[in-house]
């Protein structure tokens, strides 16, 4: 699971109140090279949640991570690039999610997070 695919997730459990920013705990991980694309950075991130990037920042132990979006860091080259690495080039393969309201926890297997609901708690 990639750090984009994090920042939409959500639990959507009946006592959730907002479910979101999900924390992540990761038992393995791996960092796929992926081509460095400034113009999919520059149109994705004023659109993304920061609470979810600020979690994925900690996660990694991204230090510096501004508090709050600002345009102006669309024109820094070195914050893109290392949200390009963040977003794009960390792998979560195995791991868990964790609802902030519920503590309802949601495996990352492969890569792959199963938020799976039982039918009674939806």
């Amino acid at each position: 699971m990639r750090f984009l695919t994090h920042n939409s997730l959500r639990c959507v459990a009946k006592d959730a109140t907002l479910g979101y920013p999900l924390k992540v705990d990761i038992e393995d991980l791996e960092v796929v090279e992926v081509e460095y694309c400034q113009e999919f950075l520059t149109h994705i991130l004023p659109s993304l949640s920061w609470d979810g990037l600020k979690v994925a920042s900690k996660v990694i132990g991204l230090v510096g991570f501004p508090d709050s979006f600002d345009e102006s860091l669309l024109c820094d080259e070195d914050f893109l690039r290392a949200m390009h690495n963040l977003l794009l080039e960390v792998h979560i393969m195995k791991g868990t999610l964790t609802c902030p309201d519920t503590g309802r926890t949601f495996p990352i297997d492969n890569g792959i997070p199963n938020m799976k609901l039982p039918e009674t708690e939806v």
